[in-house]
């Protein structure tokens, strides 16, 4: 496995230097940003999330404003107690995205919030506490206890909120084959361990956030 000053020299040669790398690297939020973000903010882009998948996303982003208001702002203790009935209306409202499966996503996930939140005094508190060297275990908890969350969702949700993690794309994947980590996009709990470890180990040569060390790494591959 190279270094991840081998894998950093590699990325600037591609952009054209460390400015240029920079300016490509996602922003990752402190634990205390992470804290401070209110839970129906939360909800907001995991439903964001959820209905990107699959669809251009500048369609999605576009009609957002009316999701908030379809859903009162994604407060995640309201829309948990909405009706099968509402959910079915906005199924019709032509203002929104009519996929009746997602929109119910919305209201089982406002249901797993609550119930962390009343764990762990907020949702926000629950990403901000869990250990980035575990990203991989946030992931399938979400997969597991969220609606419409599994394959790269779980991941792509994090960066949105600002959660340090990595993304399984394509050319980070195509990265992790190259360093002999992983043989094929990684799925089972054994591959995505050994991702995690890869990535742990060079955030500890670099003193990088995941989400830089995974960025940086898709600039090494020419696609």
């Amino acid at each position: 496995m190279r270094s991840f000053a081998d894998i950093n020299a590699i990325a600037e040669t591609h952009k054209g230097g460390a400015k240029a790398v920079a300016a490509l690297l996602p922003e990752v939020r402190s634990d205390a940003e992470l804290l401070a973000l209110p839970d129906h903010r939360y909800l907001s882009e995991m439903a964001r999330r959820v209905f990107r998948a699959g669809l251009k996303h500048a369609m999605v982003d576009a009609k957002w404003p009316a999701f908030e208001r379809a859903f009162w702002g994604f407060d995640p203790v309201k829309v948990q107690l909405m009706s099968d009935e509402q959910l079915e209306r906005l199924a019709t409202n032509p203002d929104i995205i009519r996929h009746l499966g997602k929109i119910r996503s919305v209201r089982a996930n406002a249901a797993m919030m609550v119930a962390l939140a009343e764990t762990h005094g907020s949702f926000g508190r629950f990403i901000a506490q869990w250990p980035s060297d575990d990203v991989v275990g946030l992931w399938a908890l979400l997969k597991k206890q969220g609606s419409q969350l599994g394959g790269q969702s779980a991941a792509r949700f994090l960066r949105m909120v600002g959660k340090d993690t990595f993304v399984l794309t394509d050319d980070v994947v195509a990265g992790l084959i190259y360093d002999g980590v992983v043989s094929k996009m990684p799925t089972s709990k054994r591959d995505l361990q050994a991702a995690q470890a890869a990535f742990n180990q060079w955030q500890v040569e670099s003193g990088k956030p995941l989400a830089h060390i995974s960025r940086i790494l898709s600039m090494t591959v020419f696609s």
